[in-house]
This record gives structure tokens, C-alpha cells and sequence, in this order.
């Protein structure tokens, strides 16, 4: 929590009490760019020592937020202005929303009397809120410096309790300097969703019986890493995880088939059980490759949402319950003596890794050095591209939550690089890596003056296949003309550099010692690798 000089009560401006209810829900670093109308919030973030980060656009400012949400478990706070600002972060909020990860936007809107059809002022939106409602759980508005403790205690009970996803909250501009007497709301206790037990004893009834059971993992079960390796050691089940539930048991635990629903040996392996265990993943499409997982047994579902919970396969069992609280009732129920699991998982897993790495051959070069320098407890900060969905999604292995991060589902470019901002900042001690294909870290490659800014020694690999090489395969299978996806070759090294960067090109045979380099630097480097396809 961030430390304060000034009283948490009393009369204060709206933007005192913005950063003061911030501070007290423990919020210790903001990303955002300063603007005309959110002057009067950002006069505050030092007195209540609240770490600002300044990313080069707003949808940078949301990637790093999501990056910090998902290595620490606890929200991440975007500040922007009005108008163009709040847009900008859109699209980061958008993959927040799609990938479940609690970030609070934090924006001024429209005066209180603006009138309802806009009279043309500084960054006049027709409807703001409505705007980023449409890609957030919910956008609320304000009406008084007095209600905005209450309203941010409202805003982080919502970001902490069920299924964790983006909210905006709008501060009138004429609010913002405007001062009022201000009562502080102490942060709102969210206790852990329990299930029913007679659900729970159905739910264990199924998977004792099971002789060939299996387990599905995805993002929602990260908080219960722990709860979950002893569930799946109870049952002798095998275990296979989505993009996002990545290193919630780790890749080389004796029941670990790896990351990746995609490959066929994964849907033959959950055919071949008699009773499979979802916990925290909606099974889907992106995870899946649009190709539908049909369980050999009865689908056991563990979901603290419970519309989540019957999408995509329809359960036999459903149980509405925060992860861990859940698998530890599971736990102390499951009888001993489980089936022998770690030879199964071993045939499969042998199955698996080598589709994988059929799959991301090409790529191999280039990931296992990057594993060697993250080693069990770096991050890599991965974009959507190919060398990191047919390459190091089941290819890269980790082993800790929060160790693969990856826009899911919404599948945005330009992710990897402000996401690794926000994760080295988040964990200096760790090495963090971002990992790019060169089309989408043009997306947001002005980040780089914003890690310089910072001093992180954060390596940036840009696997350079000149365009947009997935949708110029697409376009080849499908037999039409091939155009609009090549890019002319940049010196990306030399990018790096003018942005205050380190700046290298190698051959993937020259990785290791540029990596090694990179996270001992003083500033971030860019790894320009050539790799066409």
C-alpha cells in the first residue's frame, strides 16, 4: 500500500479522493498519461505514494496494467483523460475482459451538466461510459466528490469477488478540482464463493469412481496453484492446461501433459477418460482451435462463474465455487489409493510434446534459450504470434502461475511488449522476456521508450518473418491473391536504439549471449532475430 502525508478524511478535491481511496485499497502503481482534464488526479499520485508509469499510448498503459494484474493477483490501475484517452485504453481493456483480469480504468468524463447532445468541447465523446461499458463488466459514473470513497470500494469489491474482470470508473471533469468533505470507505471484505456440499459430494462420488480420470486447467484457477497440484495427486489424473492456466501446475510435475487444447493428442486423451475435471477455463474456442473437446466420462466443472460454467460443454456436474476453496472441500473428501496416473501421463505427455513440437519446430531454436535465462521463475510476456502459439505455448514450458502471459481470446497484437512492462515491474527480482513476431510489435513498439524511461533490463525478441506471416498463410490456403501482409524489412536494432534501447541483431544461434546480455543491461534490448517463413 502506497504510504501517505495527507489525512484520509476532511474536505479534499475529487481528485484527492480519487488517489486516496486508491492508496487505500493498496494500490501501489498507476499507468496513464497525463492530460488536460485528469490534472487534478495526477497532482495527488506522489503524496500518496502511488508509482506512476508513463507508457507512450493508453493501450500500452492497459497491456501493463493486465501484465501487473496477472503476475501479482491484484488489480492494475490505468489513469487517462477523457475522450481519445479513455478510447485508446480500449482494446487493452477489451483483452483484459476476454482473458479475465481485474483492471480498473480510471478516467474523468463530461461535466455533470453537459449538455445531452454536446456542445463540441475538448474531448467530448457522445457517450463515453457507454463506450467502454460495451468492453468492460460495467463503466460507473459519479455525481459527487462525496460518494467517491464508496464508489471505489464498490469498484475493487467487484474486481476481487467472482469472476475477475475490467471495470471503468468516470469522475465528472468539473469534479475533479472540486472540493467537498469527504468521509474514507475502508476497502469491502469479499469472502471466498463456497459451494454446496451436496454438489461437492456428487462431484467427488464421479471422480472416485473414476479409473482413467483427467483434469482441464484454466486462468480462473492461478490463486490455487497449491490446492490444485495436491487435488490432482489425490486423484492420479493427468493434467493439461489452457494458454492461460499456464504453470499452475508446473511442466515438469510427474501428471503435467503440458499447455496447449489445441493438439489432437489432447482431445484423444480426454476421450479416452472416464471422468474429467474442468476448473476455471470456459473450454473455449481459442483455446480449443475450434475444435470441441468431447470427455470419454462425465465433465465435473469448477467455476466461480456460473454462466461460464455450463458454456461450451455442458456438464454433468457443476460446482459455483471459488477454486481454491472448492478443491480444498474436494480434497478432504477424495478417498486415498488413486489410480497410478504419473505412467499415463507419461505416455500421453510423450504424445503431446511431440505434436508440439512438430508444430513449433522452427521455433525451437529460438525458445530454448529463452528457457534456459528465464529458467523456473522468469516470465515471458508472449504476443499473438506465431512463434509464441505454435512455438512456446506447449513448447516453452513454466512453472509458477502468472509465468506465461498471452492475449487469449481477443488474440490483440502488440500485447507482449507493454505487458512486460507492467510484469518486470510488478517482479524486478525474476527475468522478464517479451516475445514478438515483428507485425505486432510494430503495434506498440513506441513501449520501448517507455521501459528505457523505467531502466528495466527487459529483453524484447522480435522474431522477424517480414508481415503478417499467419494471415498470409490463411490467405494462401484459401487461394486468394496474397497481398497486404508483407513488410518491408526495418532495422529494428536500430529502432530499439533511437528509443533509448539496446539494440542487437542475431541469428537464433547467437540467442543465449544476447540474452544473457539483455538481462544484465541497464536498459531494455531489442533482439532482432531473422526468421522468414
Amino acid at each position: 500500500m502506497g504510504a501517505t502525508n495527507r489525512p484520509a478524511a476532511g474536505r479534499m478535491t475529487g481528485g484527492e479522493a480519487v488517489v486516496a481511496a486508491l492508496a487505500a485499497h493498496g494500490v501501489d502503481t498507476a499507468f496513464g498519461i497525463p492530460g488536460t482534464h485528469n490534472l487534478g488526479i495526477y497532482a495527488h499520485l506522489p503524496s500518496y505514494g502511488i508509482r506512476h508509469a508513463l507508457p507512450r499510448h493508453e493501450q500500452g498503459a492497459a497491456f501493463a496494467a493486465d501484465g501487473y494484474a496477472r503476475v501479482t493477483g491484484r488489480p492494475g490501475v490505468v489513469l487517462t483523460t477523457t475522450g481519445p484517452g479513455a478510447l485508446n485504453a480500449a482494446t487493452g481493456l477489451a483483452q483484459s475482459y476476454s482473458d479475465s483480469v481485474p483492471v480498473l480504468l480510471v478516467s474523468p468524463g463530461e461535466p455533470l451538466d453537459h449538455p445531452a447532445h454536446g456542445n463540441g468541447m475538448l474531448h467530448e465523446v457522445k457517450d463515453q461510459s457507454a463506450a467502454l461499458a460495451a468492453v468492460c463488466a460495467a463503466s460507473n459514473r459519479v455525481r459527487s466528490v462525496a460518494e467517491i470513497p464508496v464508489a471505489v470500494a464498490q469498484e475493487f469489491a467487484a474486481l476481487r469477488g467472482g469472476r475477475p474482470r475490467p471495470r471503468h470508473l468516470e469522475l465528472p471533469l468539473d469534479l475533479v478540482d472540486a472540493a467537498a468533505e469527504v468521509r474514507p470507505a475502508a476497502p469491502v471484505p469479499v469472502p471466498a464463493v463456497r459451494p454446496d456440499p451436496a454438489v461437492v459430494a456428487e462431484a467427488v462420488r464421479v471422480l472416485a469412481a473414476a479409473r482413467r480420470p483427467g483434469v482441464v486447467v484454466g486462468g480462473g484457477a492461478r490463486a490455487a496453484a497449491a490446492e490444485l497440484g495436491e487435488l490432482v495427486r489425490l486423484l492420479g489424473a493427468p493434467t493439461a492446461t489452457t494458454a492461460n492456466g499456464k504453470g499452475v501446475l508446473a511442466e515438469d510435475d510427474p501428471l503435467a501433459l503440458g499447455a496447449g487444447l489445441h493438439h489432437p493428442a489432447v482431445r484423444e486423451f480426454l476421450a479416452d477418460c472416464d471422468a474429467v475435471l474442468a476448473v476455471g477455463t470456459e473450454l473455449a474456442p481459442a483455446d480449443t482451435w475450434d475444435q470441441p473437446l468431447h470427455p470419454g466420462g462425465p465433465l465435473v466443472r469448477i467455476d466461480v462463474d456460473p454462466v461460464q460454467a455450463v458454456t461450451n460443454a455442458e456438464p454433468d456436474v457443476v460446482v459455483v465455487a471459488d477454486a481454491a476453496c472448492n478443491i480444498r472441500e474436494l480434497e478432504g473428501a477424495v478417498p486415498g489409493a488413486p489410480p497410478p496416473g504419473a505412467d499415463r501421463a507419461a505416455r500421453w505427455r510423450r504424445r503431446i510434446a511431440a505434436q508440439a513440437r512438430d508444430q513449433g519446430e522452427r521455433y525451437l531454436p529460438v525458445l530454448e534459450p529463452i528457457a534456459a535465462v528465464l529458467g523456473r521463475d522468469g516470465i515471458l510476456a508472449a504476443d499473438s504470434a506465431k512463434v509464441c502459439y505454435y512455438g512456446a505455448l506447449s513448447n516453452l514450458p513454466r512453472y509458477r502461475p502468472g509465468g506465461f502471459l498471452y492475449p487469449s481470446g481477443l488474440g490483440t497484437l502488440g500485447y507482449g511488449l507493454p505487458a512486460a512492462i507492467g510484469a518486470k515491474l510488478a517482479r524486478p527480482d525474476v527475468p522478464v522476456i517479451a516475445l514478438h513476431g515483428d507485425g505486432g510489435f510494430l503495434f506498440t513498439a513506441p513501449e520501448l521508450a517507455s521501459a528505457a524511461q523505467l531502466g528495466l533490463p527487459l529483453p524484447v525478441v522480435v522474431v522477424d518473418n517480414g508481415g503478417y506471416g499467419e494471415i498470409r498463410d490463411e490467405m494462401a490456403r484459401r487461394g486468394d491473391p496474397v497481398h497486404a501482409v508483407d513488410l518491408p524489412s526495418a532495422d529494428l536494432a536500430a529502432l530499439g536504439r533511437a528509443l533509448g534501447c539496446r539494440g542487437v541483431r542475431v541469428e537464433p544461434g547467437g540467442l543465449a549471449a544476447a540474452l544473457s546480455e539483455a538481462l544484465a543491461a541497464d536498459r531494455p534490448t531489442v533482439v532482432h532475430v531473422p526468421a522468414r517463413d
